[in-house]
C-alpha cells in the first residue's frame, strides 16, 4: 500500500482502495460516501473509532503546520525561528546524522535577528554579515538568503534610528552591492539560487539604503556638556581607547582640540603596535623628512596588507567537545564534566571557515 508520512516511524495515513486505485481518506463528505457505497464499504469498515481519532489528531496538526508555514512564507519580515538557539556542526555522515551543516542552515538556525538588537553583538553580526557578502553569498539557500536579507534590513533601519556605526555598514552594502553587481553580469556563469528578477529587487533595495545612509544627518543634542568641555587628559584617553584609526580621525574633525590630539605619534604607534608585529612595521617602514617613523601613514599602508584585531562585546562559541556552535548567554546541551573549558570563541572568519569543505 502507498504511504504517506512525515516519519517513517509514524502510522501514516487511512488509505482505501478504489476502481481507480488507492486514495486517501479524507474527512466524511458526500463523495467520499458515494466512492465507498461503489466499493461497498462502510464508515466504519473504513475507520474505527481509534483510527478515526488518529487520523483527526494527525490532519489537525498538518493543517496547524501548514497554516505557520504559509505566514512565514507571505511575511518577507519574518525570519524562521527555531527553539534551540545552537547548531550541531558535523562536515561528514554518521549513523546517527545523516548528511553534514553548511552555512545556510547555520545563518537560520543561529538567533542573528535578535542579535543585532544586543549591542555587544551589533559589530559581530555586521562583521558576519560583510564576510558572507564576499565570498559566501552564493552557499546559502533560499530561506537563509531571505534571512540574510531580512536582518540586513533590521541592522540598516537600526542605524538610520539610532545614527550608531554608519561607516560600518556601509562598508557591509558596497561589498554586499560589488558582489552581486558582479553576479547579476554573469548570472549564466554563476550559481545564483532564485531568480535573477529577485537579485535584481534586491540590489535596488541595497543602493536605497546606500542613498539613505549617505543622506544621513547627524541631530545635535543639547544636553549641556560636550567634549569641548572635557579636561585635555580625559580627552586623549578616550582616543587611546579607540582600535580603529579611521575613528580617531572622524573624532578629530569634531573640534580643533581634537584635530591636535588625534596627530599624537603615540597614540599611533601604540596603535600600530597593538594590530600589528615587528616584521611587519620592517616591510613597510615610512620615515618622514627628519628621520622619524611616520606612525600614522604606517597604520594605513599596513592595513591595506594585514588584518586588523578585531573586538567584539560578544560573540558565537564552538564548544569542542559536542562539536555545538552557540550563543553563551543561550548555553546548549554540554555533557562534558566543565563545560567551561571546552569553549571557544568564533571569530566571523573562524565561523566561515567552519562551513568550508
Amino acid at each position: 500500500m502507498p504511504f504517506l508520512g512525515q516519519d517513517w516511524r509514524s502510522p501514516g495515513w487511512s488509505w482505501i482502495k478504489t476502481e481507480d486505485g488507492w486514495k486517501r481518506c479524507e474527512p466524511w463528505t458526500e463523495g467520499l460516501e458515494g466512492e465507498t457505497h461503489r466499493c461497498g464499504a462502510s464508515h466504519g469498515t473504513i475507520l474505527n473509532s481509534e483510527d478515526e481519532e488518529i487520523f483527526n489528531n494527525e490532519e489537525h496538526e498538518y493543517a496547524s503546520k501548514k497554516r505557520k508555514k504559509d505566514h512565514f512564507r507571505n511575511d518577507k519580515n519574518t525570519q524562521c525561528f527555531y527553539r534551540e538557539k545552537w547548531i550541531y556542526v558535523h562536515k561528514e555522515s554518521t549513523r546517527e546524522r545523516h548528511g553534514y551543516c553548511t552555512l545556510g542552515e547555520a545563518f537560520n538556525r543561529l538567533d542573528f535577528f535578535s542579535a543585532v538588537q544586543d549591542a555587544r553583538r551589533f559589530t559581530y553580526v555586521a562583521r558576519l554579515l560583510q564576510l558572507i557578502a564576499k565570498s559566501q553569498l552564493t552557499s546559502l539557500s533560499g530561506v537563509a538568503q531571505k534571512n540574510y536579507f531580512n536582518v540586513l534590513d533590521k541592522i540598516v533601519q537600526k542605524v538610520l534610528d539610532d545614527h550608531q556605526n554608519p561607516r560600518l555598514i556601509k562598508d557591509l552594502l558596497q561589498d554586499l552591492s560589488s558582489t552581486l553587481c558582479i553576479l547579476i553580469r554573469g548570472v549564466g556563469k554563476s550559481v545564483l539560487v532564485g531568480n535573477i528578477n529577485i537579485w535584481v529587487c534586491r540590489l535596488e533595495t541595497i543602493l536605497n539604503w546606500q542613498q539613505q545612509l549617505q543622506n544621513l544627518q547627524m541631530t545635535e543634542v543639547d544636553s549641556g556638556l560636550t567634549l569641548s568641555d572635557l579636561p585635555v587628559h580625559m580627552l586623549s584617553n578616550i582616543l587611546y581607547r579607540f582600535s580603529d584609526g579611521w575613528d580617531i580621525v572622524t573624532l578629530g574633525q569634531v573640534t580643533p582640540t581634537l584635530s591636535a590630539l588625534s596627530e599624537d605619534r603615540r597614540l599611533w604607534k601604540k596603535l600600530c603596535q597593538y594590530h600589528f608585529g615587528e616584521k611587519q612595521f620592517c616591510r613597510h617602514l615610512i620615515l618622514s623628512e627628519k628621520g622619524h617613523i611616520e606612525w600614522k601613514l604606517m597604520y594605513f599602508a599596513l592595513q591595506k596588507h594585514y588584518p586588523t584585531k578585531e573586538q567584539y562585546g560578544d560573540t558565537l562559541h564552538f564548544c569542542r567537545h559536542c562539536s555545538i556552535l552557540f550563543w553563551k548567554d543561550s548555553g546548549h546541551p554540554c555533557t562534558a564534566t566543565d563545560p567551561d573549558s571546552c569553549f571557544t570563541p568564533v571569530s566571523p572568519q573562524h565561523f566561515i571557515d567552519l562551513f568550508k569543505f
